[in-house]
């Protein structure tokens, strides 16, 4: 048996699965975002380890038998937080998370020293975790002083599980501190943030082992063998090996809090003028291509919330039945936007409100928002070299039929819909645990998901979409002259 840890922001998830990557059960557990002040987000790294023992508990409780045969555990989790340790291993605050924009004005200086491009390959951006640290100097110098190891979030998991300090290079590449072609920690970025080597933990690649479960844990939860510990992946690696989406031209589309276009490479292909994140893969010797815009189903949430409603119950209103552009445009920018634009202080938008609009065609406009924003990616990622011809639909908004038909038609491209099954980044996870714990062959183990149905873009809706996209990208240089910057 293999175990996937998912640690998300909304939640934590523990799957099982056997030898022949077959779902045995699957527990989860909560988790608050703490927002102090507007554009802050943190969370309490006692309550990661507080929501794996809950989720890991739960499986012994419906699982025992199938919890004590685990040989391998692969972690996934959200990526570029800051969790800061004193030399006992101590949380020195709360962990800055990968939507805080405090340092917004630090990334922009470090982005301003070309080191940084040439050699992360990507764009310095707010919710890395190098200008975090930069913001933590200057405005909390103390704790700054007594910072002995900066962990990102899977990895603070890690080192209760393992009592190492180790990262791996997905996670690693989206922090502005990796030599991304070379995968290795650079000592020039390091400098330039007021860093040092020894700040770092060591790195292994996703498939290797980072070490063993400690006895405790595995007497807690009844394994009676040595388990090892894989190195893992950030969530969007991590999903890509749930997904399959390993070999060079495959792609998905990732609808969770954030929306996530996603390309591998067999290839080191950094492009950072196009804000598009160049990062290693979770598997050694490859490399992968992502835009990112921060809200996707947080912006149908945030709409529920408002509306008094539930983000099932507006989908409902819609139907299934593809219908041209709503009329109303929406900009997905609740916590700013990164691919493409980079701009923390960004903030949403409805234009185009009409007496005759509903609440229906509001949630029309949202949806179609995201979806324009997912095909700024796209084009964004072509710009870069990444020219996806189809892509994989997952994450929860994945599951809303009119939404990936949506995508489907606005991207120009077949959004393919998985059969039944776990193929997230908890399902990577688990995968990455089976690769390490047998030295089992990727190309074996990472195979794509059976498809269930795929939909087509509605050719007849294209010219509509073309132009209510023109109109969507018109929007944002208005938008930008009178956003005030964040605080």
């Amino acid at each position: 048996m293999y175990l996937g840890i998912d640690l998300g922001t909304s939640g934590l998830k523990a799957l099982l699965i056997d030898g022949d990557q077959r779902p045995v059960g699957s527990a989860t557990a909560p988790l608050t975002v703490s927002r102090p002040h507007p554009g802050w987000s943190e969370q309490d790294p006692a309550d990661w380890v507080a929501a794996a023992e809950a989720a890991i508990d739960a499986l012994r409780r419906d699982h025992a038998s199938a919890l004590a045969a685990v040989r391998g555990i692969g972690l996934s989790g959200q990526m570029h937080g800051a969790t800061l340790l004193d030399a006992s291993d101590r949380p020195l605050r709360p962990c800055i998370l990968w939507n805080d924009t405090r340092s917004h004005a630090e990334a922009a200086a470090l982005d301003a020293d070309p080191r940084f491009r040439a050699i992360s390959g990507t764009i310095v951006f707010p919710g890395f975790t190098a200008p975090k640290l930069v913001w933590v100097k200057t405005h909390e110098p103390e704790i700054f002083a007594t910072t002995a190891k900066v962990l990102l979030p899977k990895d603070y998991l890690r080192l209760w599980l393992t009592g190492e300090h180790v990262g791996e290079m997905s996670d690693a590449a989206g922090t502005s501190w990796l030599d991304t072609g070379a995968r290795a920690w650079s000592q020039t970025l390091l400098d330039a943030s007021f860093m040092r080597a020894d700040q770092m933990p060591r790195l292994v690649e996703g498939t290797e082992v980072s070490g063993t479960l400690r006895p405790e844990l595995a007497a807690r939860w009844g394994m009676d063998g040595p388990v090892a510990v894989a190195g893992g992946a950030g969530d969007n690696a991590a999903s890509a090996v749930g997904a399959g989406t390993v070999e060079p031209g495959s792609a998905f589309v990732s609808l969770g809090t954030s929306g996530v276009l996603f390309a591998a490479n067999a290839a080191y292909l950094p492009s950072p003028k196009t804000a598009v994140h160049t990062f290693c893969h979770a598997l050694p010797g490859r490399w992968h291509q992502m835009g990112v815009i921060l809200s996707a189903a947080a912006s149908l949430d945030w709409f529920a919330r408002i509306s008094g409603s539930t983000p099932a119950a507006l989908l409902a209103e819609l139907g299934e039945a593809s219908t041209p552009p709503s009329g109303i445009t929406f900009l997905p920018y609740l916590s700013g936007e990164r691919t493409p634009h980079n701009d923390a202080a960004i903030r949403g938008v409805f234009v185009g409100l009409a007496h005759e609009h509903d609440r229906a065609a509001m949630t029309r406009a949202v949806l179609e928002g995201v979806a324009f924003a997912l095909r700024d990616c796209l084009e964004a990622m072509r710009a870069a070299g990444s020219r996806p011809e189809r892509v994989t639909a997952v994450g929860g908004g994945s599951r809303a039929s009119a939404w990936t038909g949506l995508i489907a038609t606005i991207l120009g491209i077949p959004v393919d819909l998985p059969a039944e099954g776990d193929f997230g980044a908890a399902f990577g996870g688990a995968r990455l645990g089976l690769m390490a714990a047998t030295g089992a062959d990727p190309a074996a183990v990472c195979t794509p998901p059976a498809i269930a149905h795929s939909a087509e873009p509605d050719r007849s809706l294209t010219d509509a979409f073309d132009a209510a996209y023109a109109r969507y990208r018109a929007l944002y240089p208005a938008l930008s002259a009178v956003t005030d910057a964040p605080s």
